[in-house]
């Protein structure tokens, strides 16, 4: 991407987030004014706070529901402003829809008072349990609309709606990513999601907990990867037809990624079994055509070597536990 073609300015939505933190990190490291809009339910302060100090960042307490959001000058518009994990999303269903839905229609008729180009961060949940495999983007899914993740599931699937409405009418340059498991330093302990887990545990010296047989299969992309394709999505000229995929096309059993971390960190944690949660995908694996056509894109950082430096981070003191100014808020 030609550096001098950047736009001036990024408004971040959910970027005090694991992702969205990243993504600050990389705009202001490419030359661009960052705002970063977060309502702190998820996001922690302590994943921006090094930014504070740089005059082109700016951090504003907000919650992408209110309709009142801040009129600024904007060229670009990422909306990641949505808890990603499953407990975190389950623990208050009403607010994951209405932040997914309601959240993304406030963006959109920002970003259209701004003449902004506008990303959506999309997910590959809305394949739900897929029946074709890898997942294409024209896959339209297989998803349970009254499960315990549906608010997830259904409210990124509305929110894809909202964006193309948008773009039909002619109202807004869109870009949907759906983006399939991202992990990496920042992630929460108590996300719930399966390297946090199975990396903490193994650091703790704690059994590592693997859901039903585990060999269902997840892809797992270092997000430094993600942030890479994020941006050469939100960059490239012509707006493409549909969503595109980002995620590694690298497929793992859940069981190996256990090995994985017991191999890298050394570890003599045993691994013991449960009950699968209901709605668990049992295969997910990106069709990446899209995104190497469109964008030059695919994934470069190996799996041992992102659990590597995710391991080096986690391992850090004061890093594996949230902080108590650190936690979500309760809802309002």
């Amino acid at each position: 991407m030609n550096v001098q073609h950047l736009p001036q300015t990024a408004l971040v939505a959910g970027g005090a987030g694991f992702l969205g933190s990243h993504l600050c990190d990389e705009l202001l490291a490419r030359g661009l004014r960052v705002i970063c809009l977060d309502n702190f339910h998820t996001g922690r302060r302590s994943n921006v706070a090094p930014l504070c100090n740089d005059r082109r960042f700016t951090l504003i307490e907000a919650d992408v529901t209110d309709a009142r959001l801040p009129d600024q000058p904007v060229d670009w518009v990422f909306n990641l402003a949505s808890p990603a994990s499953p407990p975190h999303y389950q623990s208050d269903p009403v607010r994951t829809m209405m932040t997914n839905v309601v959240g993304t229609g406030n963006l959109l008729s920002f970003a259209t008072r701004a003449g902004a180009r506008y990303l959506q961060a999309s997910t590959s949940e809305v394949y739900g349990d897929p029946e074709l495999h890898p997942q294409r983007e024209d896959y339209w899914g297989h998803v349970n609309p009254i499960g315990k993740r549906a608010c997830y599931d259904e409210g990124k699937r509305a929110a894809e709606s909202l964006c193309y409405d948008h773009f039909r009418a002619g109202s807004l340059d869109v870009r949907v990513a759906r983006i399939f498991n991202t992990y990496g330093p920042r992630m929460r302990s108590d996300d719930g999601r399966i390297v946090s887990n199975l990396l903490v545990q193994a650091l703790e010296g704690r059994e590592i907990t693997v859901y039903g047989d585990g060999s269902q299969t997840r892809s797992f992309c270092y997000v430094s990867d993600l942030v890479r394709g994020l941006i050469a999505l939100m960059a490239v000229d012509e707006t493409p037809e549909g969503p595109v995929n980002l995620g590694n096309p690298q497929e793992v059993s859940v069981l190996d990624l256990a090995h994985h971390i017991r191999k890298a960190l050394s570890s003599s944690s045993s691994i013991t079994f449960k009950p699968l949660p209901s709605d668990d995908p049992k295969r997910r694996r990106p069709d990446i055509t899209r995104a190497k056509s469109l964008l030059d894109w695919t994934p470069k950082v190996p799996l041992d070597e992102g659990l590597a430096r995710t391991a080096a981070w986690f391992g850090v003191p004061g890093h594996r536990v949230a902080q108590p100014e650190e936690l979500a808020r309760p809802a309002e």
